[in-house]
């Protein structure tokens, strides 16, 4: 009796529970891969039936199913089922994934290229390798939206891939051509010759030749090797055009550059006319300082604009050219503002100039005159009032922005403080400045 109890005992330890779920494993072969990826996916365990949803919206049934995924990032469940209907699951995520790679049309020899690449499914982080045939560059990673870039400099032709994991981009071929350093001023003076230099880089890697263009006219072409010097007499006022012509050694490609000069009265002032006064209200325009335009005649819109020119440079402020001006306009940028947002005026008392500024941006720069006894006020103020037309006082197209004090054209604009305190500007600017304000715009004054 004591025998049987001991049996029975063993079996209720031992029996399995009914409803027991069964045991259930799963396993993708490969789990990430190239797009389209062909994927065996097994279950194992003690189930005796699997049933598969793929994860892209298809089914299957069997412990083994091969399927087809496209691009994407997909989580493959099995579903096992034991004989007496209980269930149990796993899962595994496969990865079929794409990388697509573009970069230069061609690279210069020394400078930095940039390859753009994006990955699919998108997955932030992922570490993305660019190659040059079967050696690694640079390593970068993915953003949320799965985009890469990288920047390398190049000296040679080669062909690149970006890697992640085993999937690989398409190939990308970048020639390289040599870098050309030319040395032109953009302006040069009347009776100092006009020099070109240009440099191949790196040496040997090939020959120049030099065509020539005076005022639309072309000179004799000349030829060099990777280095060339050029000295041509400046006896008149003209505008050249230099384009070099690369002919390459192996393995590096071809390549053009233009460009340009101009030689110049070395003196300009009011009444003067022709070539030299365009060059220089060209340069007067790109540089942002405000003329009626470029028509080759010094009149008082192109000597406002030389002033304000002065004022911002430190030269005497003159209204005239001289060789100093010039050599200041070859070098010189368009200044920043003080402020950087919206559209705005600022108006520096100490240089005595107003910039239109237009989000970052100086747009137009004036030559003004602020108050004589310095009470123009400093501080932000806005435009409250706009009047149009002339007033008793002879103020002309005014804007104001503080109790009496406005921004306004009037017939004489000294180039030093001399208003009663406003600030005033040139007649032939004020309908510009007037047009291009509204109410409620911002005024800057500041030392």
């Amino acid at each position: 009796m004591r025998r049987l109890a001991a049996v029975l005992l063993l079996f209720f330890v031992w029996a399995a529970p009914a409803h027991a779920k069964p045991n259930v494993s799963v396993q993708a072969s490969p789990a990430t891969g190239q797009s389209p990826l062909n994927v065996t996916l097994t279950a194992a365990g003690d189930a005796s039936a699997y049933h598969w949803d793929l994860g892209d919206k298809t089914q299957a049934d069997g412990p083994v199913v091969q399927h087809q995924y496209g691009t994407g990032r997909f989580t493959a469940t099995v579903t096992g089922t034991a004989a007496d209907g209980s269930t149990a699951q796993a899962s595994v995520v496969i990865t079929s994934a794409q990388l697509t790679l573009s970069g230069p049309k061609v690279a210069t020899y020394g400078k930095r290229a940039t390859f753009r690449g994006r990955m699919a499914p998108a997955l932030r982080g992922a570490p993305i390798t660019l190659y040059s045939g079967a050696t690694p560059v640079k390593t970068a990673k993915a953003d949320k939206k799965g985009r890469f870039s990288f920047r390398i400099k190049q000296q040679v032709p080669g062909s690149f891939t970006a890697h992640f994991d085993v999937v690989g981009s398409n190939e990308v071929a970048v020639p390289v051509r040599p870098a050309l350093d030319v040395a032109v001023p953009r302006n040069g003076m009347i009776g100092r010759p006009l020099k070109l230099r240009a440099k191949l880089r790196p040496s040997g890697s090939g020959t120049m030749k030099i065509r020539i263009w005076r005022s639309g006219h072309e000179l004799a072409p000349q030829t060099f090797g990777d280095h060339a010097k050029l000295h041509l007499k400046a006896t008149r006022v003209a505008e050249y055009k230099f384009r070099i012509i690369v002919t390459p050694t192996a393995p590096y490609s071809p390549r053009k550059k233009t460009v340009h000069a101009s030689v110049f009265l070395p003196y300009l002032a009011l009444g003067a006319r022709g070539p030299s006064v365009r060059i220089l209200e060209r340069r007067l325009a790109q540089l942002h300082y405000t003329t009626r335009g470029v028509d080759g005649f010094y009149s008082y819109d192109t000597a406002d604009a030389v002033i304000a020119f002065q004022k911002l440079n430190g030269l005497a402020r003159t209204g005239r050219v001289t060789p100093d001006v010039w050599r200041r306009l070859q070098t010189a940028r368009t200044p920043l503002p003080r402020y950087r947002f919206a559209h705005h005026f600022e108006v520096n008392k100490t240089k005595q100039v107003l910039f239109e500024v237009n989000h970052g941006r100086v747009v137009r720069i004036v030559h003004v005159s602020t108050g004589a006894t310095g009470n123009t006020p400093v501080g932000a103020w806005h435009i409250y009032s706009k009047v149009p037309g002339t007033l008793p006082s002879g103020m002309f197209d005014s804007n104001f922005f503080l109790r009496g004090f406005a921004i306004h054209g009037y017939p004489s604009v000294p180039s030093y403080p001399a208003s009663h305190g406003c600030v005033r500007v040139p007649n032939w600017v004020a309908p510009i400045l007037f047009s291009s304000s509204y109410y409620g715009e911002a005024v800057y004054i500041y030392y």
